[in-house]
């Protein structure tokens, strides 16, 4: 007799970033994860979210069907911190594990997965803004009770191990990379779209104080070859969102997915000396496409780099700037171990060892 086929395994799976004002990382991350996830047999992800009117911008719309709670965010964060309500099974019935995939874990009665993708707002509360470092700070404190708690990178694990967290319920799942082929005539299209010039330094990331942009502005000004500063991404809150205007920089704000990778593959060089980052995945982004990078020394940057960027004192405009000479005089010492070490991460190992958590946890 042939035995039974083994249930997928089913698991409500949070997407309410989606529907944030600016997403970010954390929003990419999780939907990669979810496209990979959901190609497999041996899985059935429901997405969960609070009510929306409205659906996601494009890059953010969902994988997978998304059941929709009965409250919208903000309430929706503070009565799963205050109450631990409304569990996610009143929308997806039963489940073996719920995954909330940001430190403001949804309320479940099931086997739960916690992603903590970094402790910035610990670390600096001031750089955030208060509303938004109090929910997450009550959020991390509800981490504590999850059975496993994941982190995309080494530096995020020893932070929490900092704060008390057990090492032995920490799983650390670095993050993954688009692979994107891009060719001579999309990097013409993408220059004579945006007006690029021959040679400039680019910056992609949301426009918040811990992105550190003046400093990276000041530095891009000290160059002895002056180059210009190209600035992509949303604007976030605080003051690099307000003043970006009065940098001395090119603020190319969002710019869709399709420009993205043929940007970096334009830049000479891509900088990145961030306060304070959990992963870093722009770094990513921009090594798979052969541009030298410059970031942070001494964070989680520096673990995903590899070895394979030019690394700096964030808090040291000099040092900035010296990082960026280095990465603008000898490009080819950067470019192919940037590809390399890109090379190590992919989207579909990201899932595989998210996956592998699940079943540790499932009952």
């Amino acid at each position: 007799m042939m035995g039974a086929v083994p249930q997928p395994l089913r698991v409500a799976y949070t997407l309410e970033q989606c529907w944030h004002d600016v997403p970010g990382g954390t929003a990419v991350a999780a939907l990669r994860v979810a496209r990979e996830l959901d190609r497999r047999s041996d899985i059935s992800i429901v997405g969960v979210a609070g009510y929306h009117r409205r659906h996601p911008a494009a890059p953010y719309v969902p994988p997978v069907k998304v059941r929709r709670l009965a409250l919208a965010r903000p309430w929706l964060y503070e009565t799963w911190n205050r109450w631990e309500r409304p569990r996610v099974e009143r929308v997806t019935g039963p489940v073996d594990v719920c995954h909330s995939t940001t430190a403001i874990p949804a309320a479940t009665s099931a086997p739960h997965v916690v992603t903590v993708h970094d402790v910035a707002f610990v670390h600096a509360p001031e750089r955030f803004s208060r509303h938004g470092a109090r929910v997450m700070l009550a959020g991390l404190e509800r981490c504590r009770t999850a059975d496993l708690v994941m982190c995309p990178s080494k530096s995020v694990a020893a932070n929490l191990v900092e704060l008390g967290f057990s090492q032995d319920r920490l799983r650390v799942v670095p993050w993954g990379v688009d692979r994107v082929d891009v060719s001579d005539a999309e990097v013409v299209r993408v220059r004579t779209a945006h007006r690029l010039p021959e040679r400039f330094v680019l910056f992609v990331g949301t426009l918040e104080p811990r992105k550190n942009l003046e400093r990276l502005v000041a530095a891009v000004n000290r160059l002895d070859d002056p180059i210009p500063l190209i600035v992509v991404g949303a604007a976030g809150w605080g003051a690099a969102a307000s003043v970006v205007a009065g940098l001395d920089c090119r603020f190319l704000g969002f710019v869709p997915d399709a420009d993205l990778a043929p940007l970096y593959r334009a830049a000479s060089v891509f900088a990145y000396p961030s306060l304070e980052e959990g992963f870093g995945l722009p770094l990513l982004d921009a090594m798979s496409q052969g541009v030298p990078v410059v970031t942070s020394s001494g964070s989680a940057t520096e673990e995903v780099a590899g070895g394979a960027a030019v690394l700096v004192d964030a808090l040291d405009v000099d040092s900035i700037a010296d990082g960026l000479t280095r990465a603008l005089s000898d490009r080819r010492s950067w470019s192919q171990p940037g590809r390399d070490r890109a090379a190590q991460f992919s989207w579909a190992a990201c899932a595989e060892a998210t996956m592998a958590v699940y079943l540790e946890v499932a009952r």
